[in-house]
Formats: C-alpha cells, structure tokens, sequence
C-alpha cells in the first residue's frame, strides 16, 4: 500500500463510492466525506494525502475549504473534481495552488496523474517543514547573545564590525560564532546563511 491518503469530499455517495473503489485499487488508502463541513472537522494536516473534491456542494463549497485552508496556512495539495466546471471557478482554484480542476466524468489516467503530482507536491513541502522546524529548534537552543552574532554574520558582517557593534571583543565574537556554527550544524557561511533564510531570529 501507497502511505499516501486521498481524502474524497462529495454529497453524491455513488461518486464516494466509485473513486474509493478506483483509488483503491490503485493502492491508495482513502477516507471519505459527505461534505466540506464534515472534512474540516475531522482534517488532521500530519496525515501524507491530497483532497480530491468537488468544486460545487451544499453549503461550503471546495473553493471555500481550499480558501480555509489556506488562510491556515495548511498546505495539502487539492484536486477539484466537478460536473459543474465554470472556467472562473477553474481560474479561482488554480490560482489559489490546486494541483489539478478535472471534470465528471473523470478520466483514469488523468486522475491517477493528477494525484501523482500531488503525492510529489506533498512529499516536496513536507520535506520543507521537516527542514524548517529542525532549524527553528536549533535556533530555540541558542543564548540571547549567540542569536545577536548570528543575526550580524548572515547579515554578511566581519567579526571586528560585530565586536563594535555589540561591545565585545573579537575575539568574544569568534568563540560565540564558533558555537552558532556548532549549534546550527552548519559547516560553512553559505550554509548557515541558506539555513536562515526567512527565519526568526
């Protein structure tokens, strides 16, 4: 079995029942939901998958739970399956990061490939976060000063200009930069300064 969830969202059971009976048999594992409402309530984001839903349902519509969760910044790739397209809502969705807008009925192939590519896009942005959130605790372990060096040395400033600016001597900085170095596991300048790109600092 694939360890990668399809998270199906469609008022009509007879769809539910005909994707989870084609997914399956490709070897995914799916779960699935009556309604955008229903979903929400029960989404975990740690789970590997992508939602494969309909655009248009009573009540919250798939442009809605996609709008949602984005606006949580939860990044879980989506695919939109509908017997209703309008190129607008096509547009909307695409724009917003859906990975694919297919219609009913859906072909095989390009559903298979759709989902594909959102297995590719989660396995990619999950790697990220995992990357991200090891730095972050690195950065958790280090002192008030040794955050003050490293803010100045990827900032690209030289040793004697952080000693002034901080009143320590250079050589001070050299030890505190060695630590920022050790902690952050970094081997070179380039690195460190790759590692803390867009952090908080």
């Amino acid at each position: 079995m694939i360890n990668f969830t399809i998270f199906l969202v469609d008022e009509n059971t007879a769809v539910l029942k005909a994707l989870r009976r084609l997914l399956q048999t490709a070897g995914y594992e799916t779960k699935e939901y009556g309604s955008a409402e229903m979903f929400l309530s029960e989404h975990d984001a740690s789970i590997p998958g992508c939602i494969l839903m309909d655009s248009v349902m009573p009540g919250l519509n798939g442009l809605d739970v996609q709008e949602i969760l984005n606006r949580k910044g939860i990044d879980r790739p989506i695919i939109f399956l509908t017997g209703k397209a309008t190129i607008p809502d096509s547009v909307q969705a695409m724009k917003a990061g859906a990975v694919d807008f297919l219609t009913k009925p859906v072909d095989r192939s390009k559903l298979l490939n759709a989902i594909k590519s959102a297995e590719e896009r989660d396995t990619t942005q999950r790697h990220i976060t995992e990357r991200r959130n090891g730095v972050l605790e690195k950065i958790a372990k280090l002192t008030r000063r040794e955050r003050e060096v490293l803010a100045l040395v990827v900032a690209g400033e030289l040793n004697k200009n952080i000693g002034v600016r901080l009143g320590i001597h250079i050589n001070t900085v050299k030890v505190f930069r060695g630590r920022v170095f050790k902690k952050l596991e970094a081997k070179t300048l380039a690195e460190l300064v790759r590692m803390t790109v867009g952090m908080p600092i």
